[in-house]
């Protein structure tokens, strides 16, 4: 063989290990968001309300869980009277879903400016933890509000029955499968629990994370290749001398 035509296959080699790194890349499971429409129909002291917001969870890695975050972009329920700064408390519940079944229950501040008087109550974002107690692609749907002011509490419940905000593929602890049955609940029981964040700041999981995670693993495969053609030409060339 030629020393042109074995450059010729070495390069080819370099090509198939680039290509392959690619492949893993492209094929890769990803977190799914979306930003999802949610009719609340609310039991307030002074009689019912309703009002549709769209609803974002996102979610953070944390240890051996993730850290959710609720968002609210419109104001929902409202108040007679104006509600002073830090007035108000919001709190909620995330439906866990799909290989995974529970709630995760999220906190969140009191509200840092008054709120005028019949206006809706914009609701700050709320987080709380969630830790896998099963393997697969799990479900986050946005769950019961319940807003406490002045003494009072009112509760706000989806009623369009809202798709998932967000899905992520999850790993339980150990590798637990996916099959079986159980239910959970907020806090330590089912695997679903609020509290703060035991984690640090971790990289953000979807298509990013999975992006970068997934970058590295075609880029070993890509060094892998390298590395054999490296070796393949110097023995060829002290085979040569």
């Amino acid at each position: 063989m030629s020393y042109r035509t074995y450059q010729k296959r070495t390069a080819a080699l370099a090509c198939a290990a680039a290509l392959a790194g690619s492949a893993v890349l492209l094929a890769a499971p990803a977190a799914r968001a979306d930003v999802v429409n949610v009719n609340y129909q609310c039991k307030t002291p002074i009689g019912d309300k309703s009002a549709v917001s769209p609803i974002d969870i996102r979610s953070v890695r944390s240890g051996g869980g993730y850290r959710l975050t609720m968002s609210w972009q419109k104001g929902v329920s409202s108040s007679p009277v104006e509600l002073g700064k830090g007035a108000m408390t919001p709190s909620a519940v995330i439906t866990v879903g799909g290989a995974d079944s529970g709630t995760v229950a999220v906190t969140g501040p009191a509200n840092a400016a008054a709120i005028p008087a019949n206006t809706p109550i914009k609701i700050s974002d709320l987080s709380g933890t969630y830790t896998p107690r099963k393997s697969g692609k799990v479900t986050f749907t946005a769950g019961v509000l319940t807003i406490k002011a002045l003494g009072t509490t009112t509760t706000c419940s989806p009623s369009n029955g809202p798709k998932p905000s967000l899905t992520l593929d999850v790993t339980a602890a150990g590798g637990s499968s996916s099959s079986g049955s159980g239910s959970g609940s907020s806090g330590a029981s089912g695997g679903s629990q609020s509290g703060s964040d035991s984690g640090g700041r971790l990289p953000q999981t979807g298509p990013a994370d999975s992006a970068i995670a997934l970058g590295t693993l075609g880029g070993t495969v890509l060094l892998t290749g390298a590395a054999g053609v490296l070796w393949l030409t110097r023995r060829h060339q002290a085979v040569r001398r």
